[in-house]
């Protein structure tokens, strides 16, 4: 019996790696432990390909469905196009809840001209809430697509936003009452209205253009998971300080209170860079109202968190905080 969530890391990778027959000539960038996003080359263009479900929260799951996905397409430098949505409703969804979703997928798309281009709606027994999975197809011109394994030794670690972004407003949404005892109104109202921050495609453009040498959207399994991750895709190892890692006080009141990680809690709406250049990334950043924080270097092998000055080894990524609430 395997636990919810997420494959661990090398469960995940000895699936993609066995099974991987077929390599065609056209195919950039295939699918591989670490990697948002497969690239398809189309001649003059890239086309750009994720896709992701949503499964860890109950509610904004339209919204969560568009912004997971597109910030894939934005880890790669490049612009979403159209969306294909997949809707299995439970038998006890109404049809209201099922155009809900769907209107709310609509007016997300609207906001970052993304057109819905096909999909399915299924109503089935097979589940017992409404799952959303959406593919996402986006393009680059030649040649400018970024790759999570291009992270190169002495790139500085850039993060964008704060850490934990997505958990801390699923928690807050689907525990209010819980939350309520060690939380202000303006804090409930202020962790809700993160939902608004979830889209990275701004920064993803303004990185592409200065040069990012990759870029990885923060989604499950965190801060750590995703630095272990690109990592791996690139051969190399990571310094990251924790002291300097941006993170809501909302967001460590909410993780004590579950007992869970913020470094290793679902964080979309969060853009990890490397780049050799990251002051002027930073500040080229802020220069939009986004803000960026240096946290680390890409280092020769072996990952590691420091904390107080010691070096803690970073172990591979298993399943998303989210899913050990009440353990």
């Amino acid at each position: 019996m395997i636990k919810e969530g997420k494959l661990n890391f090398d469960d995940l990778k000895n699936i993609i790696f066995n099974n991987k027959s077929i390599k065609r000539d056209e195919v950039i960038v295939r699918n591989d432990v670490g990697e948002d996003c497969s690239i398809i080359d189309f001649g003059e263009s890239e086309a750009i390909f994720s896709t992701d479900p949503i499964t860890g929260a109950d509610k904004n799951v339209g919204k969560l469905a568009v912004h997971i996905n597109c910030n894939d397409i934005a880890s790669a430098g490049g612009e979403p196009i159209g969306i294909l949505v997949t809707i299995l409703a439970p038998t006890t969804s109404s049809l209201d809840e099922i155009n809900d979703v769907m209107k709310e997928i609509n007016e997300e798309a609207e906001k970052i001209n993304v057109e819905i281009i096909g999909g399915h709606t299924e109503v089935t027994s097979a589940v017992n809430k409404m799952i959303i999975s959406v593919t996402v197809i986006g393009k680059n011109p030649r040649g400018k697509s970024v790759r999570t394994a291009g992270a190169m030794v002495g790139d500085d670690i850039v993060v964008t936003k704060t850490m934990g972004l997505e958990g801390t407003c699923i928690l807050i949404n689907d525990h209010e009452e819980r939350l309520n005892r060690i939380l202000s109104k303006e804090e409930i109202d202020i962790g809700k209205s993160l939902i608004d921050e979830l889209s990275v495609l701004k920064e993803g453009r303004i990185a592409g253009k200065l040069g990012a040498h990759s870029m990885h959207d923060i989604t499950e399994g965190g801060l750590l998971g995703a630095i272990f991750e690109v990592s791996a895709a690139a051969n190399k190892g990571f310094e990251i300080y924790k002291d300097k890692v941006p993170v809501l006080d909302i967001t460590k009141k909410i993780c004590k209170e579950f007992n869970i990680d913020y470094l290793r809690l679902i964080s979309s709406g969060s853009m990890m860079i490397t780049t050799n250049k990251g002051k002027e990334l930073v500040k080229e950043l802020e220069g939009y109202n986004i803000k960026a924080t240096i946290i680390g270097k890409i280092t020769e092998k072996d990952g590691f968190l420091i904390e107080d000055g010691k070096k803690i080894k970073v172990d591979p990524p298993k399943r998303d905080e989210l899913f050990n609430i009440g353990e």
